[in-house]
């Protein structure tokens, strides 16, 4: 079965045929550096991330392109409300973005271009849309540039939005359209903007409008037409509607695929900073760990919007102590692994639910069937079929970005990391029990063993003495 995909332009789940054989191109939407990031940003991260590692695991060579948006008017507000150079301030939550990133195993993209490093690529693609009638200067002389929307008759082929329903943002600066809906192609300086945010076009000095950076940065590096665009379900308009008419009014087919992930909600509303309900990725990272909270993100179907709570990190944390507890018992059976083991592949029940528009619940319900079937096996001592369910899971793992052995987590060892502390307690309490069981002491053995339990802990007797791990 190959890869099937939600399409927002077709609007149904179509099969994935990319333009070049054993090879495909993606571009995602990249963060806008005005803040710290929330984990409605990092969810598209970490979905486009799987992705990427589920394409490559079918064989294909990915190529994967996700932007900085580096000048925007959000970052002019920020800093000079922190009162430092806006180039300062965006690299400084740039360096945050890349945190959150390292921090839930995200891997880096192929590329990642920087916008103020491509304004030349900007002019270019301005001048092709000017020179075929879909964009024009502004006769004010403000140094505006836009784009006639009603020049594109396709205009609203990815939000399904007649042109003639569309209504302008309230926030939209109408000097110098002819049309309200027009959109900025480029924003002309304006008296007590940056001057180094401002750089020289034909058309007056300036900076690009949000739109016009991500059809530039793509052409650079994937050409004309690449596979697959990304990104979250809030930028479908009028974001993606914008940059996908821009790229085909200046003669380039764009993307052929366009995925959207769903929101991440604070009691039924998109998280966001205008709303104030938002989540710090680090902090929840350190309260929880990065891979239970990659777990959480990457769990639920991708176009499936997550409800936050303390509870649902919480029981990601709890499906990631069950596997790993999985992990750390048949890691020890030792000496008893088989000398040969079958060439292992991927369950195909797992493949099927990838395929199917990245179904990620069907695919973990698979891997902790073969979590369940694996501890039934160790229990049993088939050693063999143990083994053979190790590797099924490891190789889960690695599609999911929850691998520990990856090296996206070789440095994902907090100082606070309580384990080593842990297996000192526990192992000083399995002494006790032990000596108590040598003098026949049964009730305090077994109150050590209930005391154990009741942390989640089961501990089991065997030849080589007692062992302990989470419970399943």
């Amino acid at each position: 079965m190959s890869f099937r995909l939600y399409d927002s332009v077709r609007r149904q789940i179509v099969p994935f045929q990319p333009l070049r054989a054993g090879e495909v191109s993606i571009y995602c939407c990249g963060p806008t550096v005005q803040s710290a990031p929330h984990l409605g940003h990092i969810r598209k991260e970490v979905n486009f991330d799987v992705l990427r590692r589920w394409l490559e695991a079918t064989g294909y060579a990915v190529t994967l392109i996700s932007n900085i948006t580096d000048i925007d008017d959000k970052i002019l507000i920020k800093s000079a409300e922190a009162d430092r150079p806006w180039w300062a301030h965006a690299y400084l939550y740039e360096g945050e973005f890349h945190r959150a990133f390292r921090a839930l195993g995200v891997r880096p993209p192929t590329y990642e271009p920087r916008a103020t490093g491509h304004v030349p690529e900007m002019i270019e693609l301005m001048r092709i849309l000017i020179d075929n009638g879909h964009a024009y200067a502004a006769a004010d002389g403000s140094g505006d540039v836009y784009f006639d929307v009603k020049s594109w008759p396709e205009y609203g082929a990815l939000s399904g939005m007649k042109v003639d329903e569309m209504e302008a943002a309230e926030d939209a600066d109408p000097r110098g359209k002819r049309d309200p809906r027009d959109f900025a192609l480029w924003k002309g300086h304006k008296p007590g903007d940056p001057e180094s945010a401002a750089w020289d076009t034909p058309w007056g000095r300036g900076r690009p409008g949000w739109h016009l950076e991500c059809s530039a940065m793509a052409g650079k590096y994937l050409g004309d037409a690449f596979d697959i665009h990304g990104g979250g379900l809030d930028l479908r308009f009028p974001h993606h509607e914008n940059e996908l008419a821009q790229s085909r009014a200046a003669g380039r087919p764009f993307a052929t695929y366009w995925m959207h992930n769903a929101w991440v909600t604070q009691a039924g509303e998109k998280m966001s900073k205008s709303l104030g309900n938002t989540a710090d990725v680090l902090s929840a990272v350190e309260k929880h760990g990065g891979r239970a909270i990659r777990l959480y993100l990457a769990g639920p179907h991708y176009r499936s919007a997550i409800e936050l709570s303390d509870a649902s990190l919480a029981e990601a944390a709890a499906q990631l102590a069950r596997i790993d507890s999985f992990l750390e018992r048949a890691g020890k059976a030792g000496p008893g692994w088989v000398a040969y083991v079958p060439e292992q592949v991927i369950p195909e029940s797992f493949a099927a639910a990838m395929n199917d528009d990245l179904s990620t619940p069907a695919a973990l319900a698979v891997l902790f069937g073969a979590v369940r079937d694996g501890n039934i096996a160790l229990d049993a001592g088939d050693i063999e079929s143990v083994q053979r369910h190790l590797l099924a899971v490891h190789l889960m793992l690695k599609v999911f970005g929850l691998d520990p052995g990856d090296p996206e987590w070789a440095d994902q060892q907090p100082a606070d990391d309580l384990r080593p502390v842990v297996d000192g307690l526990v192992a000083a309490l399995l002494e006790q029990r032990t000596q108590a069981r040598a003098r026949k002491d049964w009730p305090a053995a077994d109150a050590i063993r209930d005391q154990l339990a009741t942390i989640g802990l089961k501990v089991e007797d065997t030849p080589s003495g007692p062992r302990w791990s989470l419970e399943n």
